[in-house]
């Protein structure tokens, strides 16, 4: 099996005998077909069938074509005529139309294959989703970059593991500017060590790196990724996996008894429930920008007001050839030569397993523009596997969703 990018759509596909609508339609003359769906588009609307084309054309056996049109929903009266409204009734009448009733999709096709089912039933429009990102396809350039940042986490997974212990891992990537933004790993249970300060250092200095050396170093690391993307894929739920919080969020409960005193976040705890990879991650990346980013007044924190447009950015706009090794990026005061980005907004994120629905709605906050896993949290997955949270639409940020399947031999 190769490498292999799956998105992963926010509406799952359903079936069509249960998201159906009971509709009124009636044949009419062709040449009628402009005037009576002009007339009845006046009267009533298809509000809610947008993707619902109101004429459906047929062909019989004998080669002639038939055409029907919507006239409007049905009722659930024994008799669905006798609740026509009474605009559609004076239609009905004076072109001594004769309804009968029939079945549409109730929601717009999210696959080419959805779409053919629905026509089945009666003709629909189909759209693909061109308006995430992605979806369309990756060129091979984009998809080996997408596959090195998957090695970098799959490497920073085994950086963290412990004994029989796995954690998960997240890496933010600025797309553009094929930055590293931050990368972390689980520390819901890890006591805090010199390596990892150090770590956090060396993570600000990285973002200033580019691509290529970023990719050189996944690939010497692909042989560490092989045995291990294989034992996760065959040991999903396995006991080595109680310490990834986003398959265990409430794993926590077990590491102190629940009437001690509360965390206290700034302590050499060793443990602490809601460090989850993402969360880390998140927190690296603010503390990056504000080292980057350094603001002496307030006046500054007001570009970061979600109102204010100009503040959201897709990127760090830094100068060309003003940043030269990674240190000096972390160093550097750039506020007058850079716009602080808003959030993480224009990202991505790569991590090994699916987010919980606590990590997925940080990245919802966190302006996030596409998400990337290799594993499914069959516990407590936000993004595919329990919860679809990337297609609420009540949301005021949607993100891309993209699981990537992991060969047997992935170098």
């Amino acid at each position: 099996m190769a490498w292999e990018i799956l998105h992963v759509p926010g509406k799952p596909s359903s079936s069509l005998e249960q998201s159906t609508v009971d509709v009124l339609a009636a044949k009419i003359e062709p040449n009628l077909a402009n005037t009576l769906v002009r007339k009845l588009n006046q009267v009533f609307q298809l509000e809610n069938l947008r993707h619902v084309k109101r004429v459906r054309r047929t062909t019989t056996s004998e080669g002639k074509v038939e055409l029907s049109v919507i006239l409007c929903l049905s009722s659930e009266h024994e008799n669905p005529a006798e609740a026509i409204p009474s605009d559609i009734l004076q239609l009905v009448n004076a072109y001594q139309l004769s309804p009968f009733s029939a079945k549409v999709a109730q929601f717009a096709a999210m696959s080419k294959e959805e779409w053919e089912e629905q026509c089945k039933l009666w003709p629909t429009s189909y759209h693909p989703p061109t308006n995430l990102e992605g979806i369309s396809g990756f060129s091979e350039e984009e998809s080996q970059s997408i596959y090195s940042y998957m090695k970098m986490a799959f490497q920073l997974t085994k950086l963290s593991y412990c004994g029989d212990k796995v954690t998960n891992a997240a890496v933010i990537v600025d797309p553009l500017s094929r930055h590293i933004i931050a990368k972390a790993s689980d520390q819901i249970c890890s006591l805090p060590s010199s390596s990892e300060e150090n770590n956090s250092e060396y993570l600000c200095a990285e973002g200033a790196t580019d691509i290529a050396s970023s990719v050189t170093k996944a690939n010497i690391l692909a042989n560490t990724v092989e045995p291990f993307s294989a034992k996760i894929s065959h040991h999903e739920c396995n006991r080595s996996y109680a310490e990834v919080a986003c398959l265990n969020p409430w794993g926590w409960l077990k590491q102190k008894p629940y009437n001690q005193d509360s965390i206290n976040c700034a302590s050499n705890i060793s443990w602490h429930p809601l460090r989850h990879a993402a969360l880390v991650a998140i927190d690296r990346a603010a503390v990056r920008d504000m080292q980057l980013f350094p603001s002496s007044n307030s006046n500054d924190d007001s570009q970061l007001n979600a109102n204010n447009s100009p503040a959201k950015r897709q990127k760090t706009e830094m100068l060309e050839n003003k940043i030269g090794v990674a240190s000096e990026a972390c160093n550097s005061d750039l506020s007058s030569e850079a716009t602080r980005p808003y959030l993480c907004t224009g990202f991505d994120i790569y991590l090994v397993w699916e987010p919980c629905t606590m990590c997925a709605m940080a990245l919802v906050h966190q302006r996030i523009r596409r998400i990337f896993y290799a594993f499914p949290n069959p516990n407590a997955g936000a993004l595919g596997s329990v919860h679809r949270l990337h297609g609420e639409k009540s949301l005021n940020h949607h993100y891309s969703v993209f699981r990537i399947l992991i060969p047997d031999n992935p170098s």
